[in-house]
């Protein structure tokens, strides 16, 4: 797979990438780690984190593995405090874990419910107050939220994924703004429909497993190294004048750096009511 890090130097940082046991946490590790950086990858299975780590190694790459629940805070404090010991300084966060629950609103178990929020959102939160300190002194850093389409869409049966990447999407407008002071770029990334076991999971109600099938059959869903690539564009610092936005897979990136005037002044890609 083309990791999109071919031209990218990413040399002497240290990311951090939650939710790296698999899936689009694992493909962004190994690119991160393909650009040089090295990488510390967190979630809650440690044999899916082995794995990575692994795969990483055996590229020629840098890599821990620190399991812990992004939703707790004092797991979230030790794994920046073990990636900062074994690593270095956390230059790049990815907050990647992420949760989906489906179904009707008055069907769904309430607490599965109010989980995926603690982690898509309480999560991202979490991370991002852990390192932010060091951020701010050493008056650099980049953090990219994954987010979701359904975040400025109407998506059924999607309720709590799509108020947490809502939540999230405000969130990353509102912190940049406090933190672009600091030399702090905080950025947005809807990946798309990605075939991950997430996307393919048996757990998924009816609808949006037919909805999802569908689109895999058709080829309309996103491909990983499109995804990746789109990530990386992220990661290298290139959109860090755009911090703030909202990016999707299918944005046209070098079209956005020639209108950066243009999204500042209209106030473009970000979630806002519109009268």
């Amino acid at each position: 797979m083309n990791t999109g890090a071919d031209d990218i130097d990413l040399s002497g940082q240290v990311a951090l990438v939650t939710g790296g046991g698999r899936g689009l946490g694992r493909a962004f590790a190994q690119a991160l780690a393909t650009a040089g950086a090295a990488v510390a990858v967190a979630a809650r299975s440690e044999n899916q984190l082995t794995q990575t780590v692994e795969l990483i190694d055996y590229a020629g790459g840098r890599a821990i593995a620190i399991p812990g629940d992004v939703s707790n805070q004092r797991a979230v404090a030790e794994m920046v405090s073990t990636t900062e010991q074994q690593l270095g300084p956390v230059s790049i966060l990815v907050n990647n874990a992420g949760l989906i629950t489906t179904g009707s609103l008055w069907e769904v178990d309430s607490d599965d419910w109010w989980r995926t929020l603690e982690v898509n959102l309480r999560g991202p939160y979490l991370c991002s107050r852990a390192v932010l300190p060091g951020m701010i002194a050493r008056g650099h850093g980049r953090i990219i939220n994954l987010t979701s389409g359904v975040a400025w869409t109407q998506a059924a049966y999607m309720t709590a994924l799509s108020a947490s990447k809502a939540a999230l999407t405000v969130l990353t407008n509102c912190l940049a703004a406090e933190t672009m002071e600091h030399g702090i770029s905080v950025l947005a990334f809807a990946p798309g429909l990605v075939r991950t076991a997430m996307s393919e999971s048996p757990d998924l109600h009816k609808s949006i497993k037919e909805r999802f099938q569908a689109r895999f059959k058709e080829g309309s869903d996103t491909p990983m190294e499109r995804c990746v690539q789109k990530f990386m564009f992220l990661a290298s610092g290139r959109a860090d004048a755009l911090s703030g936005r909202s990016f999707d897979v299918n944005d046209d990136e070098d079209d956005m750096l020639r209108r950066i005037d243009e999204i500042r002044q209209d106030d473009l890609y970000t979630l806002r009511r519109r009268t």
